[in-house]
């Protein structure tokens, strides 16, 4: 089975926008610290395959950044879309909990769909919360744990 791990973690102190990659995210229990999503409810942190992102490459036909999608953890190996609410991720010391598949664009309104022209997020990509503190990085290991 090939490796699950994180090809990039990203944050944007504004919601609505691309967002940019550093080098780790501190995970507090309100979300990542030093992003517009923290705060006390479902979704305080976004999670977007890479396999996703290679299928709008070639929609769109042009390379897309990580962040771009604004989401906050790029992944690769595993087709997230299909988890279901409950679920968990371990991501080193981290822990999250899926709370939701998917959300509505914002369409017009939206900084991503007015550069990217689409948005993979409402289909493809998924949302947790925090259930365990600490620090994630590029290059880290995800170990997934449906609910069944």
């Amino acid at each position: 089975m090939e490796a699950i791990k994180v090809l990039s973690v990203n944050v944007s102190e504004e919601k609505g926008v691309i967002k940019k990659p550093v080098d780790q995210i501190v995970i507090t229990e309100k979300g990542i610290e030093n992003d517009a999503h923290a705060g006390d409810w479902h979704r305080q942190i976004s999670l977007l395959a890479k396999e996703s992102i290679d299928k709008f490459e070639e929609v769109l036909g042009r390379k897309l950044e990580f962040g771009e999608f604004a989401e906050n953890i790029t992944t690769e190996g595993i087709t997230l879309y299909t988890m279901k609410p409950g679920d968990k991720l371990f991501i080193g010391d981290v822990e999250m909990e899926v709370t939701q598949i998917g959300k509505k664009c914002h369409g017009d309104g939206c900084a991503i769909f007015s550069q990217v022209g689409k948005c993979v997020m409402p289909k493809e990509g998924i949302f947790a919360k925090v259930i365990k503190v600490g620090t994630i990085k590029p290059g880290d290991n995800i170990i997934y744990k449906s609910q069944e």
